[in-house]
């Protein structure tokens, strides 16, 4: 993963859900996306932090980055 700060195009919030809403939420917002536009995912919890970046990269999508900030996890995905 890179140190580097990533732009992106659209950000979401998704601390208060549970797994599987938590990818749910993010498929319905990266299906928005244009190919190639970046998608800033925060999120909260160890489930949520394995399932989406391995569900995104099954989707075919490209993990950017994760970074930790305190409970938070900000996941970076590039959409296919």
């Amino acid at each position: 993963m890179s140190d580097k700060p990533v732009q992106t195009d659209h950000d979401i919030d998704i601390t208060g859900e549970v797994c599987p809403m938590t990818f749910v939420r993010t498929k319905l917002r990266l299906e928005r996306l244009k190919p190639g536009e970046i998608l800033k995912v925060r999120l909260r919890g160890e489930e949520p932090l394995r399932n989406v970046p391995r569900a995104a990269r099954d989707e075919g999508h490209t993990i950017m980055g994760i970074e930790a900030q305190g409970e938070v996890h900000i996941v970076t995905i590039r959409r296919a």
